[in-house]
Formats: C-alpha cells, structure tokens, sequence
C-alpha cells in the first residue's frame, strides 16, 4: 500500500466549506432585496390600477387593486421566508431541514421559470439577475447536501458476483 492511499483526506462536496457559508448569507441578502423590489412594483401596480380605474374583462377595479396588493405581499413574504432559510443555514453552518430545503427548491424553480420568460418580457439583463439568483440557490442547496454522501459511493469492499 502506497502512503498516499493511507492518509485521510476529508472530502468536500457542492463548492467546499469555505465558500458555502458566505454564499448562503449573500443569497439570503439577494433574497431579501428581491421582497422589497417585488413589493415596490406590486405597490406601483395596485396604485396605477387604482387611480385609472382599470378594469380587466369587467372584473371590478377594486378586486384588481386588492389582488395585485395581496400578489405583492405574498410573493415578498416567500422570498422573505426562503431568506430566511438560507441565512439560517449560512449562520449555523447546517443544512436546512426538509421543509426548508423544499422551500428553497421551490423558490429555485420558480427563478428558473421566471428567468426565461423575462428574456423576451424584459430583456437580457432581467434574465441575467434571475440567473444569478438561481445559482446562488442552487449552490446553497447544494453546498449544504446530506451529510456523507461522498463517503457512501466510495467503497473499498468489492462488490457482490451477479448471480
């Protein structure tokens, strides 16, 4: 047996220790500044909706102004919530736990989903912001895997004889 084989060498998995913490706390920031700016644009929309009494197929312009407010409020609370997980994870250095990494799958979804429908909504840069947003998720749910798994694959035992 050679010397190499002999020491232990601690696998790192999804981008390494180092780097997960910081990114799970910058992804949580990004999170959080993306609730205010759904907010903000939702508060535009229910306002303009409001003041020129809009209307869409003769639904009542109050239930417009009151959906869009809602719309806002709830899509800020998720990004704030999923935020939340992720500072969470970046301050304790653990994984979330699985509702916090379903949660955090879901946003991941929805920035993939969003990302391309503002290509040819908004434009390139929009898609670019959503992109980044999903890498940063992405990472953190990566980064932040079960406990182990490098360590299950590999094996030294030889493996059974098909029968």
């Amino acid at each position: 047996m050679s010397k190499v084989r002999d020491t232990h060498v601690p696998q790192v998995t999804g981008g390494g220790a180092l780097l997960r913490r910081p990114v799970a706390i910058v992804t949580a920031l990004v999170l959080f500044g993306e609730a205010v700016g759904i907010f903000a644009v939702n508060a535009v929309l229910a306002t303009v909706t409001e003041n020129q009494n809009m209307s869409l197929a003769g639904m009542d312009p109050k239930a417009m102004t009151a959906g869009t407010w809602v719309m806002g409020g709830v899509s800020a609370a998720l990004l704030i919530g999923c935020g939340l997980i992720a500072l969470l994870a970046g301050v304790r250095d653990r994984a979330p736990g699985r509702f916090g990494r379903i949660a955090l799958i879901g946003c991941a979804v929805v920035h993939g989903v969003l990302g391309a429908v503002t290509v040819g909504l908004v434009g390139w840069a929009a898609f670019a912001f959503m992109m980044v947003v999903l890498a940063l998720l992405v990472f953190t749910l990566l980064s932040y895997g079960p406990e182990g798994r490098g360590e299950d694959r590999v094996s030294d035992e030889v493996a059974p004889a098909a029968v």
